[in-house]
């Protein structure tokens, strides 16, 4: 190789990549102006004072989602509150209940033992009603009166 084929072979390989640059950018601007040309844009983009609009619009739409979301927090908290009391309540009332269920079961078999005792008062009356009216007539309804006392207890 010769010293005078050097700087023409780079003279030439520059002058090929440069021509190989402006093809290819001309390629692509033929390629845009064809696209452009085959499907134009439909609608205009959105300006800029249109996007700060309608940010503007979302930020006061969100502000008031904030604070609506605040109020259902606080109504939670409330419904909350007043659900606690509510199952404090049934648990008073369940053992209210409990107790006043012991209570009447303590008040029936009193009322049975009472009217058994009822009941054999009347059958010793029908059995004997003139030992008793003589008794009576002696002065034995106080003692009588003592019987039923201690049958009461």
């Amino acid at each position: 190789m010769s010293v005078t084929n050097t700087p023409l072979r780079r003279i030439l390989t520059v002058i090929a990549v440069a021509a190989s640059l402006v093809l290819g950018f001309g390629a692509i601007r033929a390629s845009a102006a064809w696209t452009a040309t085959t499907a134009p844009l439909t609608s205009a983009p959105v300006s800029a004072e249109a996007l700060q609009a309608r940010l503007t619009e979302e930020s006061a739409r969100s502000a008031d989602l904030v604070d609506r979301l605040s109020v259902l927090t606080v109504h939670a908290g409330e419904l909350s509150a007043a659900l606690t009391a509510a199952q404090d309540r049934i648990a008073s009332d369940t053992d209210h209940a409990a107790q006043l269920a012991k209570d009447l079961d303590a008040a029936k078999k009193k009322l049975a033992a009472l009217e058994k005792s009822i009941r054999a008062t009347k059958v010793i009356r029908t059995v004997a009603p003139a030992s008793t009216t003589r008794t009576t007539t002696s002065g034995s309804t106080t003692g009588g009166g003592e019987h039923e006392g201690d049958g009461d207890d």
